[in-house]
């Protein structure tokens, strides 16, 4: 898996050169996962990009490891997919000088099951399918400490929780690991499952379907990322306008209103 992931960037450089080199400087190339990030940008923030002479890209990827070494290569303007706990991450991991320009409304993660309606039908040997990316899996193990399925170790850092610091399993469920873009499918065999928002929705979940849902933390609070370089340039101010648009705003009340807002979608609500 590490050696495909090293590869993956030398992948990109020729896969995209000519394209990078052929590119009008006011074409925006936006990568995202298929499902609610890209149809917010489609419905709300194309229009406004493009209203000041800008051709937006959308290209679609089903990983959550892609979307940063395309954005780093340089075949990709900016991307939306990820909250900052991931993209420090990943951007560490691997030496990748990524930032993150403004935060977006936001689906949270939750659990589903096509087998129970309840969550108080849990039992010995239930099978609960989550995320296997770190972070997310962490935010899974931290709502199910919460629940009182199992107990996280005392003072582990709920951001770096994993499976190790499960310190006592109290309703000996069976934790399925598995890749996020897998989950909903998960739901025909697992009793239940953790699925991001994108996901969810991209499936045909709908956010009232889920049995929890997490207050989303700070932490977690979905972003545009861009190259560090980029982060001052004019085209990355005029995508963050878009997003903190009172227009956008609108956007969101009327397509996306169970999502958790950002701040300043907050505040604009407060001024009118």
């Amino acid at each position: 898996m590490h050696r495909i992931l090293r590869t993956l960037p030398a992948l990109f450089a020729v896969a995209f050169a000519l394209d990078a080199q052929a590119k009008d400087p006011k074409e925006l190339v936006i990568g995202t996962s298929a499902g609610p990030y890209a149809d917010q940008i489609k419905l709300g923030i194309k229009p406004i990009l493009e209203r000041q002479g800008y051709k937006v890209k959308l290209v679609e990827f089903n990983d959550y490891v892609q979307p940063n070494f395309a954005l780093a290569e340089g075949s990709l303007d900016a991307n939306v997919f990820q909250h900052i706990t991931y993209l420090t991450r990943f951007a560490t991991e691997h030496k990748l000088a990524l930032a993150p320009l403004v935060t977006i409304p936001t689906a949270p993660i939750a659990i589903y099951s096509s087998k129970h309606k309840t969550l108080a039908e849990v039992k010995q040997g239930t099978t609960v399918a989550l995320p296997n990316d770190p972070t997310n899996q962490a935010r899974a193990l931290v709502l199910l400490d919460k629940l009182g399925w199992i107990k996280l170790r005392a003072g582990v850092d709920p951001i770096r929780a994993s499976e190790k610091d499960v310190a006592q399993n109290l309703k000996q469920i069976r934790l399925l690991p598995l890749e996020a873009a897998l989950l909903p499918r998960s739901l025909q065999d697992a009793d239940y499952a953790f699925v991001n928002g994108n996901y969810a929705l991209a499936s045909g979940l709908k956010l009232s379907d889920a049995l929890i849902r997490e207050q989303i933390s700070p932490a977690y609070v979905n972003l545009v990322a861009v190259r560090a370089a980029d982060k001052e340039k004019q085209f990355a101010k005029d995508i963050a306008a878009a997003y903190r648009s009172r227009e956008f705003l609108q956007v969101t009340n009327q397509h996306f209103r169970e999502y958790a807002k950002t701040d300043y979608q907050l505040a604009l609500e407060n001024t009118k």
